[in-house]
């Protein structure tokens, strides 16, 4: 038995400037935090010849290439793998759909997974790499790099993602306290909707390859926003930080029609009347989680529970994917 865990995520700032359409024409930077939220993969060995493959559906077939999963199908595909005599199961913290990159995190779990079925060692920059092709050049999902890298590397880090598709990381260079107390006063809130990210995500992606002149502001801005959260954060200014937190939201709603709802948008100005000092929605957008920063943890936390949203806590991951039982 293998059972593999790959950490869920949180972007601090420069959210969107990890799509391919972006940073291989001007470069992208984001800051993300692998949190204590995880996806799960199993794997065991039976004795029959089939594959089984266990998700929000049962799948049983002969060879990996007949799987409906994608994700599963092309990680076989990409390992050389049929998946023969072998039941894989997937779990999850939090529901998919949410904000938090799972999908990215199940993709490097279930690759962590096959190469420890395989007894090979992987670094986590190769990881990361394999779960990219996976899931943008071989699936073909418009998505970034950043959920990838962050399971795979786990931590508080800053990622540099450059014009010819390297990837430059390093952890936030920040003190121990600030780690903490960042990690103490940073909420989320669950809005109750679950979204595919994928056809807002297309949208970004199509308007950057038609050098969309408002896309491509927005995505500049956005990435000058991460660049100044990482100055605050260095220095250990969290209220500049929560309000750069703010203007990035404010320019996150900007890029698409769909990135918000008047629910949303009410939950959020119920939060920053209820001592939170910025915050925003996670992920590409339309639902998932609400993330704010906040030095009066009760209150924010009374005002959201009153609206109906439910809080998940969480504290930072600095593991990123790794093989917990073998």
């Amino acid at each position: 038995m293998i059972i593999t865990r790959s950490p869920l995520r949180i972007t601090l700032g420069g959210g969107g400037t990890d799509l391919p359409s972006y940073y291989r024409r001007r470069g992208g930077f984001l800051i993300a935090a692998a949190i204590d939220r995880y996806v799960y993969i199993t794997l065991h060995q039976t004795f029959v010849d089939d594959l089984i493959v266990k998700y929000s559906k049962l799948e049983r077939v002969r060879h990996a290439r007949d799987l409906q999963h994608p994700i599963v199908r092309e990680a076989f595909a990409l390992l050389d793998m049929d998946g023969s005599h072998l039941e894989i199961a997937s779990m999850a913290d939090i529901p998919a759909g949410t904000g938090l990159g799972s999908s990215g995190s199940f993709t490097t779990a279930l690759l962590r997974t096959l190469h420890a079925h395989r007894r090979d060692t992987i670094s986590p920059g190769d990881l990361a790499e394999q779960a990219c092709t996976v899931e943008i050049d071989r699936v073909g999902e418009p998505i970034g790099k950043q959920d990838q890298y962050i399971a795979a590397f786990g931590g508080v880090t800053c990622f540099h993602f450059n014009e010819d598709d390297t990837v430059d990381r390093e952890p936030l260079p920040v003190s121990l306290e600030v780690l903490h107390n960042l990690e103490d006063n940073l909420l989320i809130f669950f809005t109750g909707y679950s979204r595919s990210a994928g056809t807002i995500l297309q949208d970004q992606k199509d308007r950057t390859l038609r050098d969309d002149t408002a896309i491509l502001r927005n995505l500049d801005e956005v990435k000058e926003i991460g660049k100044e959260s990482h100055a605050a954060l260095k220095t250990g200014d969290l209220r500049g930080f929560a309000q750069l937190m703010h203007e990035h939201w404010e320019r996150k709603r900007r890029r698409s029609n769909g990135m918000s709802s008047a629910e949303i948008d009410a939950w959020y100005n119920l939060a920053m009347d209820n001592g939170a000092l910025g915050g925003k929605l996670i992920g590409a957008g339309g639902g998932g989680f609400l993330m704010f920063y906040t030095e009066d943890r009760t209150r924010l936390r009374h005002a959201m529970r009153g609206a109906g949203l439910e809080e998940v806590r969480f504290r930072f991951d600095f593991e990123g994917t790794k093989v917990i039982v073998q």
